[in-house]
């Protein structure tokens, strides 16, 4: 097992109560599990809300699992879409290889919930969370860890602070690629191997593979983005072919969740072993990654489905053609687009409307057939940028159901 299932399991034991502000107030006092059991009908819960679906998140975590399987690949999920312990621990039954997270706090909650192998997919230099993280190696020999480096100054730094921690286990790191105006990583194949060699001669690390992020390189599927990616992934893995590494199955990570197909057929026999970062396919959308991902441009396969969405109520039509809900922009996500509106909940299929605007409370509902009280449901876009606005996510079991029900609470650490 790949995590502490105690500890996610001591999770039902959590008492609801205001804090969350999902949670309606006849919840109060109950504990998680009680709660779940209780079955409560969506209609108790207050608006705004956002909610998981049942059948969606299971769904989504075994046709991951079987594609990445077939495709002899790999499976970091990214924990930071979710930051939720219970959702990683059905990624990693699931067959997932270990958990991705992308700075120190993110790791620390790992660590709480004794996640066994963890990828960073950036490059710790904090003096303190590289002695801390030196305890953790130290104290749990079964703990796997590794990051990246993408400069020869970031390998001294490291070096030097786990030196000064008393390090007793080497850290593995992988050396990052980055690409014309892509995020973190060395530019330069040259520079490359200079730091692959400044990390074999460093005491305290090891080399153990190489990685990188295509996702920064386009941010759609046109002909030109897909090409801009595939001419990444080649580089990828030329340069993965010419570094020495110190241990007989290096690693090659890469692949967000836009491109993974790409990452397969570029990738898939590169040697040693391929790990995907997926980690927006686990919740999915009804914006950006149901237009993008490859599930949706013909890879063989079951389709994802979006597993997120935000309730909100007509609370005011102030003047012809426009309704104000009382969701907003610290309740759901808006930087890959609006929200759309799906239905009204116990009447059916929403007839028109669109999303014009987000304040930080309201969204501008216009063209609507709505009402005043009526509970609509909105198709989100980016889960990443979702599930970090609420603390305890109610689950449903079918968000299509005329009157859901609610059957487990998802708690996030964000």
């Amino acid at each position: 097992m790949g995590i502490d299932v105690t500890a996610v399991d001591a999770l039902g034991g959590e008492v609801l109560d205001w804090r969350f502000k999902a949670v309606p107030a006849s919840a109060h006092g109950m504990t998680v599990a009680e709660a779940g059991e209780a079955r409560l009908p969506l209609d108790d819960f207050g608006t705004p809300l956002l909610t998981l679906d049942a059948g969606a998140l299971a769904h989504n975590v075994q046709t991951m699992a079987r594609w990445t399987r077939d495709a002899a690949l790999l499976l970091a999920p990214h924990g930071k879409t979710t930051m939720a312990p219970a959702l990683w621990r059905r990624q990693l039954d699931a067959g997932a290889w270990g958990i991705t997270v992308a700075n120190l706090p993110q790791l620390r909650v790992a660590r709480a919930f004794g996640v066994r192998r963890v990828m960073y997919a950036s490059t710790l230099l904090d003096p303190a969370g590289l002695a801390w993280l030196s305890g953790e190696l130290d104290g749990d020999p079964e703990f796997e860890f590794l990051s990246w480096v993408d400069s020869v100054r970031s390998v001294e730094l490291m070096d030097e602070a786990l030196r000064a921690a008393r390090s007793q286990r080497q850290v593995d790191v992988c050396v990052e690629l980055g690409g014309p105006g892509g995020r973190t990583g060395v530019r330069d194949d040259g520079d490359a191997r200079e730091i692959a060699a400044a990390v074999r001669e460093a005491r305290t690390l090891r080399l153990v593979g190489i990685g990188g992020y295509e996702g920064a390189l386009a941010h759609d599927a046109s002909e030109r983005g897909r090409a801009s990616v595939d001419a990444y992934l080649r580089r990828l893995g030329n340069l993965h072919a010419r570094l020495e590494y110190e241990l007989d199955e290096p690693i090659l990570t890469v692949g967000g969740s836009a491109y993974f197909d790409q990452v397969a057929e570029v990738l898939g026999g590169a040697g040693g072993r391929v790990v995907l970062r997926s980690g927006a396919y686990v919740v999915h959308d009804d914006g950006f990654y149901r237009g993008i991902s490859p599930f949706a441009r013909g890879t063989d396969g079951e389709r994802l489905r979006s597993a997120m969405h935000a309730w909100a109520r007509v609370i005011s039509q102030p003047e012809p053609g426009l309704a104000l809900l009382d969701v907003g922009k610290r309740d759901v996500p808006f930087d890959e687009g609006l929200p759309t509106p799906q239905l009204v909940r116990g009447k059916g299929p929403l007839e028109g409307g669109r999303i014009t605007v987000l304040n930080d409370q309201h969204a501008f509902l216009r063209d609507t057939t709505a009402e005043i009280g009526d509970v609509v449901r909105l198709g989100l876009s980016h889960p990443c940028t979702a599930l970090d606005k609420w603390t305890m996510i109610p689950v449903v079991d079918d968000a299509d159901a005329s009157h859901p029900v609610v059957v487990d609470y998802v708690r996030t650490f964000f």
